[in-house]
């Protein structure tokens, strides 16, 4: 590959912000969902290989963490790698968003860094994508009750993705924060949504609502966030809070009488719902869960949960589908970033071949050969 050639398509927020524009929120989401929904369904892990995610945990300057989550498909060559920053503090402290994130892809043959995207907007959707997805083939197919519970910004993909899916006539939906509850109906507006919007408690919610998505910055330890509350027998749970380990959002009694269903089960028993249980009590994998749907028919009988942690495979559509649209409509922009030296094995040879084309250029031939003499 030559230097010419060797260029990282980098695909700025304001990139991101464009396709979205010009090809509508509601198409992105429908495509989404369905190009996701199609890579479940042909997920094959010995192609398709997804380590856990690893990275660090602290408590100072701020309390937080920065991950990195990786894929290595084999049949395209190439890898994935998001690097996410969780910091439940930035909105407050810094009018930030609480995930931070990018998304980067390798080529295998060489190395080289082929794409760049933001990572904060593709999360987001890609997250509520994914609960889409579950919820479609997992909920009662007549559910037409939402229920919200944390109503930050996961809560708004959300919303957007599952109402792509179901007819939905009501949304009830709660935060303990006062200023994120009181500004959550402007903040959905430009859904264009005809369904009602209620706020109401956490027992309701519970009580009242055909499907939930749990999405909150509840600290580690204070879990949950209801228990021994009547519920619907078909209630359908997306819980997408649970990201680090001892951080969990539902009952155990709610899990242990349901079918659960982990989207990454080996990342999901350290840092999800599953890790509050037993493995006999864990059903599939969504994408064994979606492969074999006739064989897992009751599911949408009983109440379930979709144990949300975020897999890479997820990063990797998103991505790959922006980055499509980029290529389509001509935007981002190509860059140089790596070093290719005019001799592969000289890391210093831009300073010679710069002093050679210089002489090249300002000395006569005739004058070089006698300076050499």
């Amino acid at each position: 590959m030559s230097a010419k050639k060797l260029k990282t398509l980098v695909l700025s927020a304001s990139d991101i912000e464009e396709i979205v524009r010009s090809v509508g929120i509601d198409e992105i989401m429908d495509e989404l969902i369905e190009k996701m929904t199609i890579a479940f369904k042909t997920y094959n892990k010995d192609k398709t290989k997804i380590p856990v995610r690893s990275g660090f945990n602290y408590e100072q300057p701020q309390k937080g963490l920065i991950e990195w989550m990786p894929l290595f498909d084999k049949e395209k060559n190439q890898v994935i790698v998001k690097m996410v920053g969780y910091h439940p503090d930035n909105p407050n402290d810094f009018q930030l968003p609480t995930i931070v994130s990018t998304i980067s892809c390798y080529d295998t043959k060489t190395g080289h860094l082929k794409g760049l995207t933001d990572g904060v907007f593709l999360t987001a959707l890609r997250t509520g994508a994914a609960s889409a997805m579950a919820t479609k083939v997992m909920s009662h197919p007549e559910s037409s009750t939402l229920g919200l519970i944390g109503c930050g910004a996961q809560s708004i993909t959300q919303l957007h993705a599952i109402s792509r899916v179901f007819k939905l006539k009501k949304v009830l939906y709660y935060d303990n924060d006062i200023e994120t509850r009181e500004s959550f109906s402007s903040r959905v507006a430009m859904l264009n949504l005809d369904i009602e919007l209620v706020f109401t408690n956490i027992k309701e919610i519970v009580k009242d609502s055909d499907i939930i998505t749990t999405a909150t910055s509840i600290n580690i330890g204070e879990g949950p966030l209801f228990d021994q509350i009547e519920s619907k027998s078909w209630l359908h749970i997306n819980a997408v809070g649970s990201d680090f380990p001892g951080k969990t959002e539902l009952p155990l009694s709610f899990l242990k009488n349901s079918f659960v269903c982990p989207d990454f089960l080996a990342q999901a028993v350290v840092e999800g719902e599953c890790q509050q249980l037993d493995a006999s009590d864990i059903g599939p994998e969504f994408f064994e869960y979606i492969q074999n749907k006739e064989k897992y028919s009751e599911a949408v009988r009983q109440s379930s949960v979709f144990d949300s942690t975020g897999l890479p495979l997820e990063d990797q559509v998103v991505m790959e589908m922006f980055l499509a649209y980029a290529e389509k409509m001509k935007l981002g922009q190509e860059i140089g970033i790596e070093q290719v030296p005019m001799d592969a094995k000289s890391p210093y040879d831009f300073m010679y071949m710069q002093d050679a084309i210089v002489i090249k250029q300002t000395v006569p031939l005739e004058d070089l050969n006698k300076k050499v003499l």
